[in-house]
């Protein structure tokens, strides 16, 4: 009869319980693990660039900044918390025990919720600051916008909570060994889940972009039409075409790598099959949901020319000067 050996064990002292590692080989696992960590890293570090100026330059404290402030918290987060137990757990053994099976998928769930709810929120902002500029600022306020980045978190909290509470009653219900963190989402759950956290927010963001798209194209085309009776027409034809490329490109990047990140997350959902985060197509597809995190302040921040600024500013620590949050940023 054959035995397993204590090295191929998740926990040698626990022979008769322990779960048993899977075998992976050694090169390929080395080369996982400096690739997803170099990805956590730069995860945490372009979206504490953002959190440090947004919050240490007044300048920027507006309120399209404090949304886009929430959505770097929930990003730095999952860089800083999610991806380092993800490439711990790579190994195939769960060693942080129950309580931190559970704690930590419910943790990971309200904070990847809140940074879709950013990206909804940002959509929101953007389409009223375009489509009525006029009663932008009477109907975007800081007050406001705060209580609606709080909301976000606080129907992430609570949503998350009633969706996994069978799952926070008995964590190990489907556990099989010891070192097994397996974590089950019922069908109901899953179908309501892939509307509110899929459909819904991605609905919303492609029609709120396309509304703003369309009404920029036509503000773009109305002022160079009003310009080009008073000046030179040729430029101003060069410029309006410019802004529409341009505006063209931040609407569908920003709509393509929100679908390409989350859709295959929701593939098993959208085939009638259970989400088992225990598998290495799981692990694969939660790292590929866990990657827009890197992205998004690419696309929200660097897009933006004070983000170049600020990184100088932080970099050679022009910022620990007196009165170094009253620079010109803008």
């Amino acid at each position: 009869m054959e035995t397993l050996d204590g090295d191929e064990l998740c926990f040698p002292q626990l022979f008769n319980i322990s779960c048993k590692k899977p075998l992976q080989h050694h090169a390929d696992n080395i080369f996982i693990y400096i690739l997803l960590s170099c990805i956590s890293l730069l995860t945490v570090t372009l979206n504490l660039l953002v959190i440090i100026s947004i919050s240490h330059f007044r300048q920027l404290h507006t309120p399209t900044n404090i949304f886009l402030l929430s959505l770097s918290v929930s990003d730095f987060l999952v860089g800083l918390l999610l991806m380092p137990v993800q490439i711990l757990q790579n190994g195939g053994c769960w060693f942080f025990g129950s309580f931190m099976c559970e704690f930590y998928n419910y943790v990971s769930f309200i904070i990847t919720s809140a940074s879709v709810g950013n990206m909804v929120l940002i959509s929101a902002d953007r389409y009223v600051a375009i489509c009525d500029p006029l009663r932008y600022p009477n109907k975007v306020t800081q007050g406001k916008v705060i209580i609606c980045v709080f909301l976000c978190w606080a129907c992430s909290v609570l949503y998350n909570g009633v969706m996994l509470k069978e799952f926070l009653k008995n964590p190990d219900k489907y556990n099989f060994c010891y070192g097994d963190c397996v974590f089950l989402v019922e069908y109901i759950a899953q179908v309501f889940d892939v509307i509110f956290t899929f459909l819904s927010p991605i609905t919303v963001i492609i029609v709120l972009y396309m509304r703003v798209f369309v009404v920029a194209v036509s503000q773009a085309r109305a002022m160079r039409s009003h310009i080009a009776a008073v000046s030179q027409q040729g430029s101003v034809s060069v410029s309006a075409r410019k802004s529409e490329r341009k505006a063209a490109t931040a609407i569908g990047v920003v709509v393509i790598v929100f679908v390409i990140s989350f859709c295959p997350y929701f593939v098993p959902a959208f085939a009638g099959q259970v989400l088992l985060f225990s598998e290495e197509f799981s692990f694969f597809l939660i790292w590929l949901f866990y990657f827009n995190s890197c992205l998004n302040p690419i696309i929200y921040a660097f897009f933006y020319p004070w983000f170049r600024k600020c990184i100088k500013h932080i970099v050679t620590l022009q910022i620990l000067q007196p009165d170094s949050c009253d620079s010109n940023i803008l």
